[in-house]
């Protein structure tokens, strides 16, 4: 068979894009394109879940980095937004206050405002207490109050007074003084309206001393009396005091609070607030008599007479605005890049103090969930999962509908710090989670509740059909790049180039890439290029720079392995024939670069019933997928050589200087064709590097990669000079894929280089050894000088020569158990 039957031609090794079937000159000639394109399905599913207003239907955006799935989904929050403002639908955003808690001082309350008002409610709130302040101070420093006060005041000391005169008058009349002494009030008895001295006391009889003794003992139970009888008169008059300090305080701050009470009669939160402010402001009227100086609570005192803390009293006044929503226009769209604990559930700040921490409901921070109340959150799902706690969190929020702020440290089993427990506010946020295929498939497998809460998902695809409708889009889309980013445009040579550059990442010459982020990298760095060249439109030899520089900046790795190849330390052949070897062919993913190289393959074959070995399966080198391929070697060879008698056969197969793991089944072809090398002991050319996987029928599966490959045998022949006959041989199902630099598809046209195509392992081996594979007759055997014939008669010898070396053997062993 001619083996130019299996070459490819230069033209099917790229697909071309002509820019002469484009109508514009340039793509300022077209209307931008934000939308992006090939991905109705993503967007379908989008909509539907942005329109659906019941629990649970949040979204899980599933795709490759760089698909726009993050542009997407804020694109089209925005145009679901301009549609129901234009049918005149409202959105529920509010403000979000923290109030103080009077009933429990450790649990503040949330409270909602409209848009915009809680600043003027914190306002108010301020506004009140300064007016609360001068108009008390005022109040009790009237002429008015001052006179009252006295009144009250000069009441109860005239009738102490007048007990006190009762009192006297009664001592006179029975002999005794009253005098006040720092000890007391002190009983001085009389003898002839003169006080007697100590001495003189007792100078006197006993009879008179005894007199003296008894009225004592009575008027010391009078003047007992009267003193009680004067701390009630003080007890009275503190509280007619107290009446008086609370009915004119009352009377001052009613109308400060009713003007403030009628503002917001319609939050039910706010009116029971001001109530008990108010019954707190009249508990607190001595903080207010010092005319706006605060006079704060007593708090510890240290040993050194200081005060340790006193907490101020004026902090139910103070109005935490948590969320405010005043300067968003319509509902928030958040989108939180770092979503730990504290920056999606808030935090409770607190101050160090003299060996404590304190804390009030002014120390509360809102978190991302907190400010897209209403509105719309959009997450990396594996920034959440990858945050201690964030995850259980966040679902038992969106499944009860509450969000409140608690310890990071309680949900991590930690103690922390004795401090605030907000009470919770109702949630409503639609949640756009962002993440992988993988990462959506095992949620939805291990986690119960996902389900529950992610029921719509958008899967964004890498690749769209390259249809003319979609190139004019495509190029629209670069349209769309320079004038955002004011970029110089490019001209139609331009934008074809930068589509085969779409064609070559998917792999796919019917396909553009749909990974547009990617896409407008090269835009900025072609455009990058004409702007240093001074050129007024980007074209195909700057966007072809800017592939070349990108190519340079990445491919050390590939140059270190070249010369590797190159200086003999890498063993590869790139000219003559070897019975048994075979070069392979193997993809290199660095994640900012992918690239081939050839690695050596070989076969050795002896008697034996072991079949194929893999020598990377017994290192422990070998993943499954490349096991699975050796294993699909024996089941080949056992289909198509041993349907007449059993296979006898021992074979290892290994890749020579691998050390780092194998996987993968793309070397399964070669790897057989190094096994029937070994059998026919038919040298393969080492000129032609395979790739390509096998089935058990022998028909040459394709391989992923296929471009890199062919790309990384090309330039190690290269670098030892083309001499015409080196080339690669790949799976024929692989055509469509290739989108091979121009450099290869240059050599192959002038036939320095050569692309090989084949459906099965017969072709192939044809190609390799340049003898017939052969086609089995009837009676099951092949055409002598053929490499199946080869194989076969190989096969049947070692079975026979296996016979006759184990029958001798069987044979004493049975006479060894007769005897």
């Amino acid at each position: 068979m001619d083996k130019s039957t299996f070459e490819v031609t230069a033209d099917q090794l790229r697909w071309h894009c002509d820019p002469s079937q484009f109508d514009f000159d340039c793509t300022e000639d077209l209307a931008p394109l934000h939308e992006f394109i090939g991905q109705d399905r993503a967007i379908r599913a989008i909509e539907f879940g942005l329109s659906m207003e019941r629990d649970g239907y949040n979204i899980y955006l599933s795709g490759l980095t760089g698909t726009g799935k993050t542009s997407v989904a804020k694109t089209y929050i925005q145009k679901l937004i301009l549609e129901r403002e234009e049918r005149g639908e409202t959105y529920h955003v509010s403000d979000w206050c923290y109030i103080y808690n009077f009933a429990h001082v450790d649990r503040p309350r949330m409270v909602e405002l409209p848009p915009g008002t809680g600043r003027e409610f914190r306002d108010s709130i301020g506004g009140l207490l300064q007016r609360l302040k001068r108009d008390l101070a005022k109040a009790f420093s009237s002429e008015d109050y001052k006179a009252g006060r006295k009144a009250i005041v000069e009441e109860g000391q005239a009738r102490q007074q007048e007990r006190f005169g009762e009192l006297r008058t009664e001592a006179q009349k029975k002999g005794f003084l009253i005098q006040m002494t720092q000890a007391g009030a002190a009983l001085v008895p009389l003898k002839d309206g003169k006080a007697l001295s100590q001495e003189e006391f007792m100078a006197l009889g006993q009879g008179e001393q005894k007199a003296f003794e008894e009225a004592r003992n009575e008027l010391r139970k009078n003047l007992e009396a009267v003193f009680e009888d004067a701390q009630e008169l003080e007890r009275e008059t503190a509280e007619k005091l107290q009446e008086s300090d609370r009915g004119v305080a009352e009377f001052t701050i009613s109308r400060l609070f009713d003007k403030v009470t009628s503002k917001y009669s319609d939050s039910a939160d706010i009116i029971q607030y001001l109530v008990d402010l108010k019954s707190y402001t009249l508990d607190k009227i001595d903080t207010f008599k010092a005319q706006q100086e605060e006079k704060p609570e007593a708090g510890l005192v240290l040993p050194t007479g200081q005060p340790q803390y006193a907490p101020d009293p004026f902090v139910p006044f103070q109005v935490n605005v948590f969320v405010d929503n005043g300067a968003t226009e319509g509902p928030p769209i958040i989108t939180e890049t770092n979503p730990n604990y504290v920056n999606l559930f808030g935090r409770i700040e607190r101050r160090f103090i003299l060996g404590g921490y304190v804390s009030d409901h002014m120390m509360l921070k809102p978190g991302a969930l907190h400010l897209a109340n209403g509105g719309y959150l959009l997450l990396s799902a594996p920034d959440v999962l990858g945050n201690a706690a964030v995850w259980p969190a966040l679902k038992r929020a969106l499944k009860t509908k509450e969000l409140g702020i608690e310890e990071p440290f309680e949900q991590m089993g930690l103690i922390a710090p004795q401090g605030l427990r907000p009470l919770p506010g109702p949630m409503g946020v639609k949640v756009i989670l962002i993440g992988d295929t993988s990462l959506y498939h095992l949620l939805s497998t291990y986690d119960e509740d996902f389900w529950e809460i992610f029921k719509v998902k958008a899967d964004f695809s890498y690749e769209l059909s390259r249809t003319p409708e979609n190139m004019l889009a495509f190029a629209a889309f670069i349209a769309g790049c320079c004038r955002e980013c004011e970029l110089r445009h490019f001209d139609r040579a331009g934008v074809a180039k930068v589509m085969e550059y779409a064609a070559r990442m998917v792999a796919d010459r019917e396909k553009l890439s749909s990974r547009f982020a990617f896409i407008k990298e090269l835009i900025e760095e072609a455009e990058y290029w004409a702007r240093r060249d001074g050129a007024k439109l980007v074209g195909e030899d700057e966007v072809r720079k800017a592939l070349e520089e990108r190519r340079f900046r990445h491919d050390l790795p590939d140059e270190r392995l070249n010369e590797m190849i190159e200086d003999g330390t890498i063993l590869i052949d790139t000219d003559g024939a070897v019975v048994g070897q075979e070069n392979g062919l193997s993809v290199y993913s660095l994640g900012d670069i992918m690239f081939g190289k050839p690695s050596r393959i070989t076969c050795k074959t002896f008697l034996g019933r072991d079949g194929v070995i893999n020598i990377e399966r017994e290192a422990n080198l070998s993943g499954s997928t490349h096991d699975k391929g050796v294993l699909i070697l024996s089941g080949y060879v056992g289909w198509k050589f041993a349907q007449d008698h059993p296979l006898s056969l021992s074979a290892s197969v290994c890749f020579e200087q691998s050390y780092g793991g194998v996987d993968g089944d793309s070397a399964s072809s070669a790897e057989l064709y190094a096994l029937l090398s070994s059998l026919a002991e038919l040298p393969l050319r080492q000129d032609i590097a395979v790739t390509g996987s096998v089935n058990q029928k022998g028909e040459v599966q394709p391989i992923g990669g296929v471009n890199q490959k062919i790309e990384g045998f090309f330039r190690v022949c290269r670098s030892r000079g083309l001499t015409g006959t080196q080339g690669v041989m790949i799976p024929r199902r692989n055509l469509r894929n290739l989108m091979l630099r121009e450099e290869v598809v240059e050599a192959v046209r002038k036939g320095e280089f050569h692309v090989y195509a084949v459906d099965s392992v017969d072709e192939g081996i044809e190609i390799l050894s340049g003898t017939p594979a052969g086609k089995k007759r009837r009676d099951g055997s092949y055409a002598a000088r053929t490499v199946n014939h080869r194989v076969v008669r190989q096969l049947q010898d070692m079975a026979s020569k296996l016979r006759e070396f184990q029958g001798p053997r069987s044979e004493d062993h049975c006479e060894a158990d007769a005897s």
